[in-house]
């Protein structure tokens, strides 16, 4: 996950941050980037939001193939932004947040040389 380009901030179940990729890190430095780690996602986010986030962890709890949700789309940065379950041999033990930007990749096919 370190090297993808796009953010990744991976929580435990108490909605702590307990990864930023470095390109999460550079994407919430205006909230403090690597600072961010060991708090509540719920500290950045309103009320709407936290129980949206909590109606989607109840969600990956319910059934081990719930494991995936497409939670918005930021027309500006032309990106979709999902919640993923994270689990340890079936049991859902955090989840994070996934970053894809739509936009044309400008890097050639298998480009190795």
């Amino acid at each position: 996950m370190d090297q993808d380009r796009c953010a990744v901030v991976i929580c435990n179940l108490n909605h702590e941050i307990i990864y930023m990729n470095p390109a999460a890190v550079l994407n919430y430095e205006k909230w403090g980037g690597e600072k961010l780690i060991g708090r509540s996602l719920m500290e950045c986010h309103n009320q709407a939001s936290r129980e949206k986030i909590q109606q989607v962890v109840d969600w990956f709890i319910e059934d081990n193939n719930h494991n995936i949700v497409y939670t918005f789309h930021n027309e500006k940065q032309n990106k979709d932004v999902y919640m993923v379950a994270l689990r340890d041999e079936g049991k859902l033990i955090g989840y994070y947040e996934k970053h894809e930007y739509r936009n044309t990749e400008k890097m050639k096919l298998y480009d190795l040389w």
